[in-house]
């Protein structure tokens, strides 16, 4: 069973977003700045006490990274 929220650091045709379920995308220019933005996101839900997994993907769409923030980090 999957107990932790997902965020997805995806492309744009021109930038990324960071998708996460019952938020609005935020969107950015860079790979990078988004990225960050999602680290911190997760972290935030994370303090407040759900799991949180990251999910990177690549300009083709392919997962090339997750990182798991873990409940009450």
């Amino acid at each position: 069973m999957n107990t932790h929220r997902i965020i997805v650091v995806s492309p744009l045709a021109d930038g990324w977003a960071v998708i996460c379920s019952g938020l609005e995308p935020l969107v950015f220019r860079s790979g990078a700045r988004a990225e960050a933005a999602a680290k911190r996101l997760a972290a935030a839900l994370a303090r407040l006490g759900r799991a949180v997994q990251v999910r990177i993907l690549d300009r083709a769409r392919n997962l090339v990274g997750t990182q798991l923030f873990p409940a009450g980090c």
